[in-house]
């Protein structure tokens, strides 16, 4: 009997092209219906912009790596729920640039963590890990309590975060889209950071973590 696949199979460059065009189109179907349904594609209601602080504080998290050892998303499976809270859902994270889902867990998930600490706790935590935690393998941030905000470019950050998020806020009662960030808040920007230390920023943007979903 006729081998009808032979063609295929035998020629590497047709495999390949065929192989992309069906993940492709795969990809498309799974993808595609996402980007049309308002859970994935509004913010969840009763959800609010970050601080200046906090997203220094964010920032200061990419930099240090945390999101390399700490995953940001909770799946629906009952060992994660019951260990972290509320599996993660899409529109907690429809304003986040870069995501900051992770994959690895060096650490636990930190998706749920505001609110669940003290800022004691937290700056113990990261000044020396194995005072509160003494399996902890994280390193120590103590420079962090050193560190000195001036805060010149977070009104700038606010302004990209405005143009990134346009079409993804909340909406005013005419059915406008509202700017992440107002004039107001991008002008006191930089006196709501300035003089703050780089541990008060890291440890308000993850008081907030998971705080929004009610």
């Amino acid at each position: 009997m006729a081998n009808h696949h032979e063609k295929i199979e035998k020629n590497i460059t047709l495999m390949a092209i065929l192989t992309v065009v069906a993940i492709s189109f795969g990809a498309l179907v799974e993808i595609t219906p996402l980007m049309f349904q308002k859970d994935t594609t509004e913010p969840v209601k009763g959800m609010r912009a970050l601080t200046a602080l906090e997203m220094e504080g964010r920032d200061i998290y990419i930099r240090e790596g945390c999101n390399n050892c700490h995953s940001q998303m909770i799946r629906p499976f009952r060992a994660e729920v019951e260990r972290y809270g509320h599996y993660s859902v899409a529109g907690e994270s429809v304003w986040d640039h870069p995501f900051l889902w992770g994959s690895k867990r060096t650490g636990p998930d930190l998706a749920r963590v505001g609110q669940r600490y003290s800022d004691d706790w937290h700056y113990a935590h990261l000044m020396d890990p194995r005072s509160v935690v003494p399996q902890s393998n994280m390193p120590s941030f103590k420079w962090l309590d050193e560190a000195v905000l001036d805060g010149e470019i977070i009104g700038k950050k606010f302004e990209v975060f405005n143009t990134l998020t346009k079409g993804k806020t909340h909406k005013d009662d005419a059915g406008n889209y509202i700017p992440l960030y107002s004039a107001e808040d991008i002008a006191g920007a930089k006196a709501a950071v300035e003089g703050k230390t780089e541990m008060q920023a890291l440890i308000a943007y993850l008081q907030q973590l998971g705080t929004h979903l009610k």
